[in-house]
């Protein structure tokens, strides 16, 4: 029997290959990706250095086998719990980032003179950052855990944009090939129920049975399987295999049972994995590159750029603190392997160019050699930027991540949150509403144009004219409402945060200050997703001349809230100053007083002054004692804000007070200091005060 044995030799010259380069990429502490990819390049048919060129063919039927797997492996990652417990901070993070790097990758793509299919894909590829790029880097690195914890709850809901971006493209691919806009609704209904019946019916139920036999070969089989017929499942509906192996792999998930099949399945993953990867570098002509480097380069800086100033605004929003939020957005700043497959999906659908794939590969190579320097570097610039910025802005971004860490753990309101859950619902349908007309005219609008013309005898110009003053006249009403219930919401929110007590308003300033806050992140929030879903359909500048003509003028009423603040802040700094410089009661000085109830006294004072300028967190006491780190050190020098969130309020020295001390103040021994700042942020301080190697750390009455 003759055999062909192309396979064979494909196969080995593709994994020896990739085994070569991702040694030496190892070597040069370089992501194993970009060996992959020079493992492609060594191999493929556009530069011929190696006397053996895999078959493009056999390679491609392989690295499908690798996307398969890979969105497989996502999906048992991903579950509906797992998306809920990721809680706000990364869900508003992701929701700003994926609707600003959606919007710009378009917008730059029209630019570059792209068509409209291809902007639209070139959106979903700069939108979504490179979960095994950022896992590698965070693995060297060892980077802290609230940054990780933040980093990878907005990969999870990314992923999950992802696959939404797969199935909407997919969709918009099937309708611009004549499939119908009806029959392609119906065919991802189609898909979408049977992912939710058989995701509560059945595959869970059925992986339980399976992993209860506790026989290896048999759990990994029934998993492969279950992947490979889901994918099979997408691709006669229409749709991208992967999307059919995430599905799968989300509703293994749901049984329960993802660990044990991930820990089987991983090894199979990898080797198809790199196979996907090299396929990638396959595909990749320099010539195409060098034609279209212009577009390298803009879509290059658009998402360095854009990356880092979308993620970095969306966690500070989110209250992360400045230091954290600089440091997400520099980790996040690439693309990866999701670009690569949306890329692809383009290319096998006919409606992108074929230089689009190489461009999208050649952003991602660039952007991931960079990670690794932006994340060792993040720390540095985050403390540059703190000092950069006006004092009132130093003060105000400090306790602004204060404020959101009390409106989390404020006492229950059932009254209040319901109330805010009931306009956070009004602010979403008044959007869809505004998205649905600006949609719906802009599809209906050549209909009624020609029966404009033809039936009422209007010109082309006035029909044009009168469909946008009506679709205005339309939305007016739902803009309204966005603007009066995001204004009702932001009181809401900020008086849950920091309540009213008493005739006397304390907390004015600083609620205003909130206020302010919460009205800009809800404008984000809604304008930025309405801004990306409808930039296909309306110039885009308009939209956005209009939502930064709102910022603006949000921006500037905050920075007046800031500079009020700053007063509240210099009062408060007064009043600690008296709290700290208060005596012990004279029982203290007796035996019979322990340290326990010292501390406590202390706490009771320093809960008084809280109480009394609220706004302000809540003050903790450190007193500077001799041998430690800070001693003899200037605030400046320390950069405590800067590397922890955290600020000295106040300064006792014996009977003189230091209010709101400047960075050339020296801490001496004996100093009492007043921090404020987040909970994390005050210890990050106490620590970094103490020294890390100063033995027990100094509560100071917390």
């Amino acid at each position: 029997m003759s055999v062909d044995h192309g396979f064979l030799i494909t196969f080995a010259l593709v994994l020896c290959t990739a085994a070569v380069t991702t040694v030496v990429f190892g070597r040069l502490r370089q992501p194993v990706i970009l060996g992959y990819l020079v493992a492609g390049l060594l191999i493929g048919p556009h530069i011929p250095l190696l006397p053996i060129v895999a078959d493009v063919h056999t390679t491609e039927v392989l690295a499908e086998l690798g996307v398969i797997l890979l969105l497989f492996t996502i999906g048992l990652e991903f579950s509906i719990r797992r998306l809920v417990r990721v809680g706000g901070s990364a869900a508003l993070t992701a929701i700003v980032d994926i609707s600003v790097m959606a919007w710009l990758g378009f917008l730059a793509a029209r630019l570059l003179g792209f068509t409209a299919e291809e902007a639209l894909f070139t959106a979903a590829i700069t939108a979504i950052s490179s979960t095994t790029i950022i896992a590698k880097t965070f693995e060297d690195t060892k980077v802290g855990r609230r940054l990780s914890d933040l980093v990878f709850g907005v990969l999870i809901v990314e992923d999950l944009a992802a696959v939404l971006f797969l199935a909407g493209l997919s969709t918009i691919g099937a309708v611009g090939a004549g499939g119908g806009l009806g029959f392609t609704v119906l065919r991802l209904a189609s898909l979408l129920a049977i992912w939710v019946i058989a995701g509560l019916l059945v595959v869970p139920r059925l992986m339980r049975f399976i992993v209860r036999l506790n026989r290896r070969e048999t759990t990994l089989v029934a998993s492969i399987g279950l992947c490979f017929a889901f994918a099979l499942l997408a691709l006669e509906l229409g749709y991208s295999v992967a999307l059919g192996a995430f599905i799968a792999g989300s509703l293994i998930a749901e049984s329960g049972k993802s660990h044990q099949v991930m820990e089987l399945v991983r090894p199979v993953r990898d080797v198809f994995a790199a196979v996907f990867f090299v396929a990638v570098g396959m595909l990749i002509d320099p010539a195409l590159i060098l034609e279209h480097w212009g577009a390298v380069v803009v879509l290059t800086v658009v998402v360095l750029f854009g990356k880092i100033v979308s993620v970095s605004t969306g966690a500070f929003l989110a209250g992360q603190g400045t230091q954290t939020s600089i440091r997400a957005g520099m980790s996040m700043a690439q693309i990866g392997e999701f670009s690569f497959i949306i890329a692809a999906l383009g290319l096998s659908m006919g409606v992108v160019g074929e230089f689009l794939y190489p461009v999208a590969v050649a952003v991602s190579a660039i952007t991931t050699l960079a990670t690794p320097y932006l994340v060792r570097s993040a720390g540095t610039a985050s403390k540059a930027f703190d000092r950069r910025l006006p004092r009132p802005l130093q003060t105000y971004a400090t306790l602004y991540a204060t404020w959101v860490d009390q409106l989390r753990t404020a006492p229950k309101d059932p009254g209040g949150s319901a109330r805010a859950r009931r306009l956070a619902w009004w602010l979403l349908i008044d959007a869809l509403a505004v998205l649905a007309l600006i949609i719906g005219a802009t599809r209906s609008s050549p209909t009624i144009r020609q029966f404009a013309v033809d039936r009422l005898g209007l010109s082309t110009d006035a029909t044009g004219i009168g469909v946008i003053i009506g679709v205005a006249l339309a939305c007016a009403p739902f803009l309204f409402g966005i603007f009066r219930v995001a204004r009702a919401l932001s009181h809401q929110l900020a008086s849950l945060a920091l309540p009213q007590s008493g005739r006397l308003d304390l907390a004015n300033a600083p609620r205003r200050a909130l206020v302010v806050s919460m009205e800009i992140a809800i404008v984000l929030l809604v304008g930025l997703p309405v801004l990306a879903i409808s930039q296909p359909f309306l110039p885009t500048a308009k939209l956005a001349i209009l939502l930064f003509a709102v910022l603006a003028l949000l921006a500037f009423a905050a920075w007046r809230s800031a500079t009020d603040l700053q007063g509240h802040i210099s009062a408060g700094s007064e009043v600690l100053l008296a709290v700290l410089r208060e005596s012990l009661p004279p029982e203290a000085l007796t035996a019979e007083w322990s340290v326990e109830q010292t501390n406590e006294y202390q706490i009771n004072r320093m809960a008084t002054a809280t109480h009394l300028l609220p706004g302000i967190g809540k003050p903790r006491r450190f007193v500077v004692e001799g041998g430690q780190f800070c001693v003899g050190k200037s605030l400046g020098e320390l950069e405590l804000r800067g590397r922890t969130g955290a600020t000295v309020l106040a300064i006792t020295r014996g009977m003189e007070g230091i209010p709101a001390p400047s960075a050339v103040e020296v801490l001496k021994p004996a100093d009492q200091l007043a921090l404020v700042g987040t909970r994390e942020a005050v210890d990050a301080a106490i620590f970094l005060l103490e020294g890390t190697g100063g033995g027990a750390r100094n509560t100071g009455g917390r």
